[in-house]
């Protein structure tokens, strides 16, 4: 695959003043897609019926081929890898992973993970099956880290895929009114502004390897706590530019009941609020283009 990339990081540049704002475009993308089959049915349904644009893949996933078959019925649903080293099997040496992202950490100051091999295999896995992958991200975050996001950053100038994710949220101030604000516990709003302090490495990082991130993102601070009325407030306060919107959703079966994750019933509200007509409606309200990254 060739890169379409262009240098910097953002996907637009700085504009005079006397021009008009930059546009609001919006990728809504799904993690987790793999995961199981209900949440893949989920993700399948949220960008048929609902404004869903993209999703990433986890190659290490239970389904990860009911995924795979999803992918070739739906061609307008654009496909990134969602890479994986917290939970799951090792498609590099077939050995558990670390199973929290402390343990994570850990093994990584033990140099106990050859995170490069890892995260190569698994895109492998998902260009062998046939998908032309448009961008990265990772499972929990952790290109954070800056030994994984060094890996990150090589995969996309090395295989092409030229759009990461800035894991990054816009600031939920710009909120007007309590709806957001409310249902971000405090301790989420705190991790949020720590983070923020890895910003200027990690768009370093991204610019020695030519890669491309939006402009803003969302979806941290409000991970398996937005409905409908919590999305349309956050749509009204989208700014300028390009935006991935971050989501979690899913039909929560039998499967994912049964799976290791807290993200269960949230993921219905999730989807709910991707397909609800005042969703839409925001949409239009608010000037805001809906795009995949293969649009921007």
């Amino acid at each position: 695959m060739k890169p379409n990339r262009k240098r910097g990081t953002d996907a637009s540049v700085c504009q005079p003043a006397d021009e008009p704002p930059a546009p609001k475009r919006l990728v809504v993308n799904a993690d987790d897609f793999g995961f199981t089959p209900d949440v893949n049915a989920g993700i399948v349904e949220g960008h048929r019926r609902g404004i869903l644009t993209a999703t990433t893949l986890m190659a290490n996933g239970a389904a990860f081929a009911d995924a795979v078959r999803l992918a070739r019925e739906v061609p307008t649903l654009d496909i990134g890898c969602h890479l994986v080293l917290v939970s799951g099997q090792s498609l590099a040496t077939g050995k558990p992973l670390p199973a929290t992202v402390a343990q994570l950490l850990a093994a990584l100051a033990r140099r106990e993970i050859r995170i490069y091999e890892e995260l190569a295999a698994q895109v492998r896995a998902i260009v062998d099956a046939g998908i032309r992958p448009t961008h990265l991200d990772t499972h929990k975050h952790t290109h954070l880290a800056p030994p994984v996001l060094d890996a990150v950053a090589r995969l996309s100038q090395e295989f092409g895929i030229p759009w990461v994710r800035r894991p990054f949220d816009f600031p939920l101030t710009a909120l007007r009114g309590p709806v957001l604000r409310k249902i971000v516990p405090r301790a989420k709003r705190l991790t949020s502004d720590a983070l923020g302090l890895l910003r200027r490495r990690f768009h370093r990082v991204l610019e020695k390897h030519g890669c491309r991130t939006t402009d803003h993102f969302a979806g941290f601070q409000i991970t398996g706590r937005f409905r409908t009325a919590e999305l349309v407030a956050l749509l009204g306060a989208l700014p300028p530019g390009s935006t991935e919107l971050m989501c979690h959703p899913g039909r929560c079966g039998e499967a994912l009941r049964n799976a290791r994750t807290r993200l269960k019933e949230s993921r219905e509200h999730e989807l709910e609020a991707l397909l609800a007509p005042e969703v839409r409606q925001a949409l239009t309200r608010n000037g805001i283009k809906l795009v995949s990254y293969r649009e921007l």
